[in-house]
């Protein structure tokens, strides 16, 4: 299996030595208040009758926590999205996830995406925080939802990758190893068909998180993992540089390009690619990473960069005639988490992200299956 060599701006990476754009939190701090994190734009101005959800203010925790050493702003902005995820989340382990600007709760709490996003950013605070407040904090959020179960790959995946998190400082951690265990269940097997070694009849959305999760998993699922990231990451290269998988999905006899393309798409190749690169030492996943970067920066099917480097924001796609000029959260957010892969790139393997931290105790318990 061959995959291209990299992107134009990869090229021009490697020869000239030119760094990639640090991250900017500008924007993010422009898209939150006291309250949390609104999820939508207009160009560059907070939407905030749209509200907020946990699934952005869980990436938001996220992306705080994998900086090394975040500044004193930054961390403050930790602990109120700690803090806005406490208040989803309910006494059995499940989550709201809209809040209205009237801060009132428009859902009931429910084991969805935003349940296996909201474990990610508790998992990943509990192991990379310097805090050791919010560090306790979101180990107690963390095992209190962890039981939960959803029959929904991704909302596996994602709580199965803060999963990872807490076994990557506490790996007899028993309610993290027995979701890991079951997200690798859910998601299935790997088909036998090389021409289609995926799960899943379409193509979706956050497609690399499924490879990613197996490679976490180790064993017989990791090498699965690596596999299907190998065939996920040909088929989304189109000409030299990433064409993500459209809002509307792909199956087998769909081709690139096609639109709209998603900045969450080219995050989770990202993440997975790097991933990958703690457990192989192919180059592909090199390549890879950079050109899921490099999207961001305008290796992509129309040449348009979606980082705005005046606000720090991210546009919200690429269209078929362009690309969306608003700079919402979940976008903002993908931009900001491939940038902090970037300084892998250009720091020649320098520390990409905040190393897992130790020194909290942790309570280990029997793990039985919900169902929900």
């Amino acid at each position: 299996m061959t995959v291209p060599d990299g992107s134009p701006i990869s090229a021009a990476v490697r020869s000239t030595g030119t760094r990639r754009p640090s991250a900017s939190y500008a924007h993010l701090h422009r898209l939150s208040d006291d309250v949390g994190l609104f999820e939508h734009a207009e160009y560059s101005t907070p939407r905030t009758s749209h509200g907020y959800c946990v699934d952005d203010v869980a990436r938001g925790l996220l992306i705080i926590c994998r900086e090394p050493d975040p500044p004193p702003n930054l961390l403050r902005l930790g602990e109120r999205y700690l803090a806005f995820l406490v208040e989803a989340q309910s006494p059995d382990g499940a989550f709201r996830n809209r809040l209205g600007p009237d801060r009132r709760w428009r859902d009931e709490p429910a084991v969805g995406d935003w349940w296996g996003r909201g474990l990610w950013g508790l998992g990943t605070a509990a192991a990379r925080s310097p805090l050791p407040s919010i560090r306790q904090t979101a180990l107690r959020c963390f095992e209190t939802g962890a039981h939960r179960r959803t029959r929904w790959p991704r909302a596996m995946a994602f709580a199965a990758l803060g999963a990872a998190e807490i076994l990557a400082v506490w790996p007899d951690h028993a309610a993290a190893r027995w979701l890991l265990h079951d997200a690798v269940v859910t998601i299935g097997a790997m088909p036998l068909d090389p021409a289609w070694p995926w799960p899943e009849r379409r193509l979706t959305y956050a497609n690399a998180a499924l490879a990613e999760t197996l490679i976490a998993a180790g064993g017989e699922a990791s090498a699965d993992g690596l596999t299907m990231l190998a065939w996920l990451l040909e088929r989304e290269t189109h000409d030299g540089h990433l064409s993500c998988t459209p809002v509307g999905g792909s199956g087998p006899n769909d081709g690139p390009p096609a639109f709209d393309q998603q900045p969450i798409e080219a995050a989770a190749m990202a993440d997975a690619c790097a991933r990958a690169m703690t457990v192989s030492a192919d180059p592909r996943w090199e390549r890879g990473l950079a050109s899921a970067i490099d999207w961001f920066l305008g290796a992509n099917d129309n040449g348009l960069p979606l980082h705005d480097p005046s606000t720090g924001g991210g546009c919200d796609g690429l269209t078929a005639s362009g690309r969306n000029e608003n700079q919402g959260a979940e976008s903002t957010l993908a931009l900001l988490s491939a940038l902090q892969h970037a300084r892998r790139l250009d720091s020649a393997g320098g520390p990409v992200l905040a190393a897992p931290r130790s020194g909290l105790s942790h309570r280990l318990s029997s793990c039985p299956t919900f169902d929900d």
